[in-house]
């Protein structure tokens, strides 16, 4: 019965929003995709409540690469690349910034954190040329599913499945699946289900 609701639910915030996704589909036709999305994702952050949880769903169902209807998408919350997969079961925190990625199924994503198109987004080799001037490769960064990105967390990498994130860490390279990686840069604390037994033994 409770599923069955929700999916009606899901339903009809598919509908409301409708004449904001049909509109972005028809701009995109002739203006960039992505500046389209951050305009869009801008005034769809602000709506408060569950009730603009459920209406950021319902948009980016038909707007974003993937995005599952159950996906909860806080306030405040960015997108700036259109290129962006959501899985079921996932939760973006308030005040994210999401940029080009894949976020696998029930991963938590915390407050204000920041995930990014890859480290190669700017060029800046050449000291006379103005660093807004040397472009630079976006890459699509992949969440693996069941993770817990920390608030704070700046991540530039790939996070494999399982994984945890600690708070305000910089990843910049690749977190191998169920590793536990805090720090700037983010180090392998420990790996998930690792006792102290097992780790004392390594130390010695």
């Amino acid at each position: 019965m409770k599923n069955g609701l929700k999916q009606i639910l899901f339903t009809l915030c598919a509908v409301a929003t409708a004449p904001l996704w049909l509109s972005f589909r028809l701009l995109a036709l002739v203006v960039n995709k992505d500046s389209l999305l951050a305009g869009f994702s801008q005034l769809l952050s602000l709506l408060p409540g569950k009730c603009g949880t459920y209406l950021r769903a319902g948009f980016y169902r038909f707007t974003l690469t993937h995005c599952a209807p159950n996906a909860v998408i806080s306030f405040l919350t960015l997108f700036s690349q259109q290129d962006t997969e959501i899985a079921e079961g996932c939760y973006i925190g308030p005040q994210c910034n999401i940029g080009k990625c894949s976020i696998g199924r029930n991963t938590l994503v915390g407050s204000g954190v920041h995930i990014m198109s890859g480290k190669g987004q700017h060029n800046f080799d050449d000291p006379d040329t103005p660093i807004k001037d040397q472009g630079g490769v976006f890459s699509k960064i992949s969440i693996g599913e069941n993770c817990w990105l920390g608030n704070g967390a700046l991540v530039m990498a790939n996070v494999g499945a399982g994984s945890v994130v600690a708070a305000g860490a910089v990843v910049v390279n690749d977190v191998p699946e169920g590793a536990i990686v805090g720090g700037n840069p983010a180090k392998v604390i420990k790996m998930r289900g690792e006792t102290k037994t097992s780790q004392a033994s390594v130390k010695r």
